[in-house]
């Protein structure tokens, strides 16, 4: 399992050539099939220790690899993080599923390919400190861990919060440091940031997460009402941020002080 140490450029090309190789024989059939089986065999010990192995990588293959991620430290990444550890053991069966999955406190963890998508679309690399709002179950950290310097993130609810940072102290993600506190207001103490990623929408972006990123860097967020949506690449330039609308979506509503300024109350 890669954690918060950097992913090696051999790992990558294991990882996604592994990945590449199933995918190609699932859409092409006989003509790499026996490629595809050879690999099977060759995982066979990893299944035995980790029984999740199998359905991971075919999650990769169909929900990331097959729905257009190209970003080969990304597809390494969502290969080894073992997400049923970050759902309810009672959903575990559901875990590499496409699909988000409730964990408690009215939350959810993101489908894997929101999670690769927002994760490409921030595009990480090994030296940046990223801070991430919404930590929800840990998984998106645990995504970010080995392909970042750091990771800062902050989760409103503190049941949820508490029991995320244990997960990830479990996992030895050595790399993030979590906290219970309003996201809205980041994290000045360690700012600035390279990146922010922002997994709870808001009305607006929150005026402390610009002030907090650092010149020439990203924000990745969903921004909107509370049922309508739109992803966004915001890149600061000039101390002034130049939007890029990825895709509609739509997340859990950020709370605090957030739900607090929005205009439109009750959201339609």
């Amino acid at each position: 399992m890669i954690r918060n140490s950097n992913i090696s450029k051999r790992q990558i090309n294991i990882l996604v050539g592994q990945i590449k190789l199933s995918y190609l024989a699932a859409r092409w059939g006989s003509c790499v099939l026996l490629v595809a089986l050879q690999i099977c065999v060759a995982t066979a010990n990893a299944q035995s220790r980790d029984p999740y192995v199998v359905p991971r990588r075919k999650m990769v293959q169909q929900a990331v690899v097959g729905s257009g991620i190209t970003n080969e430290r990304v597809i390494a990444a969502m290969a080894a993080t073992p997400r049923h550890e970050f759902v309810p053991a009672n959903l575990r069966n559901k875990a590499y599923l496409d699909m988000s999955l409730p964990i408690g406190d009215q939350q959810t963890i993101s489908a894997p390919f929101i999670v690769s998508f927002m994760t490409e679309a921030l595009d990480p690399q090994s030296t940046d400190k990223v801070l991430e709002i919404g930590t929800g179950s840990g998984y998106q950290a645990a995504v970010l861990s080995p392909l970042v310097q750091q990771v800062f993130t902050i989760e409103i609810v503190e049941s949820l919060g508490n029991r995320a940072r244990a997960t990830l102290k479990r996992l030895k993600y050595d790399n993030v440091l979590a906290r219970v506190g309003d996201g809205f207001k980041g994290w000045p103490r360690y700012a600035p940031f390279d990146k922010i990623i922002v997994t709870c929408s808001p009305e607006r972006v929150p005026q402390p997460l610009v002030d907090q990123l650092r010149e020439g860097g990203l924000m990745v967020i969903p921004v909107g009402e509370r049922y309508q949506q739109t992803m966004y690449v915001l890149r600061k330039k000039n101390g002034k941020m130049q939007a890029e609308a990825l895709r509609p979506t739509l997340f859990v509503p950020m709370t605090g002080n957030a739900e607090d300024n929005r205009q439109v109350k009750p959201d339609p």
